[in-house]
């Protein structure tokens, strides 16, 4: 998925996230050569003028090289576009201001290119994530008057929507305002879908009275009947707007993290630092034993944005002023199993950095490859986080890059 949070930040009054197709956006052909085994699948948004599509490049290496979009990748129609690798097929989702549209499927063939499996209509969605053979889509009201929600599950092999339902939000805040989600994850058999809770009245965006506590509401899968919710006061919500704060490890456990950014009416009211939290694995409440306050390892600075990199171990964007929809520019390593905090070498210097990648990618194996646009250029970075230092990899000309991705090629 594609989060630019710089255009959210214009967009956070729009009420939803959409769907368009593309006829134009088929792969040519390239010259005959080997059998493709995998490629690096990189978004990134030309440079040359505002309002322009995403081009899908391909890569066999992150660490080495250079890609382009001129002349080269697969055009996605319409500015803005997220997306979402699941069951080895990259699904391509339109920011569409409101109206419906179409999710683009994409598979990498034998040759390397990527092939469009298919375009389908959908409704408009707020939060999305893969659960077994589907990705639950989430269409989330922010109607003062209207607090009812709605539920998709799009099976990841048929490529069309199998089941809809619908939520109230209001019932499911249970406090006088409106759960929203800021995104939908996978843990064990039930679906968690972290939110924070947004004022039913007075046009205040996103304000809340309840700032300092964390929220999680628990479906049951695949019926989408919520569980239950479960509430830690140690922090402020999970995630943020568009921004998936909830990780599970290799065990099985569930670590949530805060940026501790809720506001009133336009001012931060969070009291509570940046940490991490964790739902141990079968668990359906917080484990009150386990508070990891990141904020008062790195100077005063709160998470942004991560990326797991497996082991415990995740590479964290970090940022000084607080900010509903700031990505931070400067990175560090949070060992959730240790919980130790250490700044990362390497990485460009802050105030070159023009903007981050928050859909990242990672093989878990210590490595997270992030996207960073610099006045100089946009390349991918190579973060090891057992050695806390980042490398420059893969260059991308022309464009600035806003996802990365890997597929296995087809037969």
């Amino acid at each position: 998925m594609k989060t630019n949070f710089n255009y959210l930040l214009a967009l956070a009054s729009a009420a939803t996230i959409g769907f368009s197709s593309c006829d134009s956006d088929d792969p040519k052909p390239g010259p005959a050569g080997p059998a493709a085994e995998s490629r690096y699948i990189i978004a990134s948004t030309p440079l040359a003028s505002d309002g322009v599509a995403d081009y899908l490049l391909t890569s066999e290496s992150l660490t080495e090289g250079t890609v382009s979009t001129l002349g080269n990748g697969v055009e996605q129609d319409g500015s803005y576009r997220y997306y979402v690798t699941h069951k080895n097929k990259f699904f391509s989702l339109l920011y569409g201001q409101g109206n419906p549209g179409a999710v683009t499927t994409y598979e990498l063939n034998s040759n390397g290119a990527l092939e469009k499996l298919s375009d389908f209509q959908a409704e408009t969605v707020q939060a999305f994530g893969p659960m077994n053979d589907d990705i639950v889509m989430a269409k989330i009201s922010r109607s003062a008057t209207d607090p009812i929600g709605s539920w998709y599950r799009m099976n990841a092999d048929q490529l069309q929507i199998v089941a809809d339902g619908k939520w109230n939000q209001q019932e499911i805040a249970n406090n006088g305002e409106r759960a929203f989600f800021t995104w939908i994850t996978q843990v064990g058999d039930k679906l968690f879908a972290p939110y924070f809770s947004m004022k039913a009245c007075c046009n205040d965006s996103f304000g809340t009275n309840y700032p300092d506590s964390a929220w999680i509401a628990v479906f049951d899968y695949p019926s989408m009947e919520l569980n239950k919710v479960i509430k830690d006061d140690r922090t402020s919500f999970i995630g943020r707007y568009f921004l998936s704060g909830l990780e599970v490890d290799e065990q099985g456990d569930a670590y949530a993290f805060s940026a501790s950014v809720a506001t009133s009416n336009g001012a931060m009211t969070s009291t509570l630092p940046s940490a991490f939290t964790r739902i141990k694995k079968g668990e359906l409440e917080f484990d009150l034993s386990y508070h990891f306050n990141v904020e008062a390892l790195a100077d005063g600075h709160y998470i942004t944005a991560k990326t797991y990199a497996g082991n415990g171990k995740f590479i964290v964007m970090m940022n000084k002023e607080k900010g509903l929809y700031t990505v931070g520019s400067r990175f560090g390593v949070a060992d959730v199993y240790n919980k130790t905090f250490t700044w990362v070498a390497g990485a460009p210097a802050e105030s070159s950095i023009v903007n981050v990648t928050t859909n990242n990618f990672s093989q878990l194996d210590g490595h997270a490859y992030i996207g960073i646009t610099t006045d100089l250029g946009s390349w991918v970075y190579d973060f090891n986080a057992n050695t806390a230092t980042a490398s420059q990899g893969l260059k991308v000309e022309g464009g600035r890059i806003t996802a990365i991705s890997k597929l296995e090629a087809t037969e």
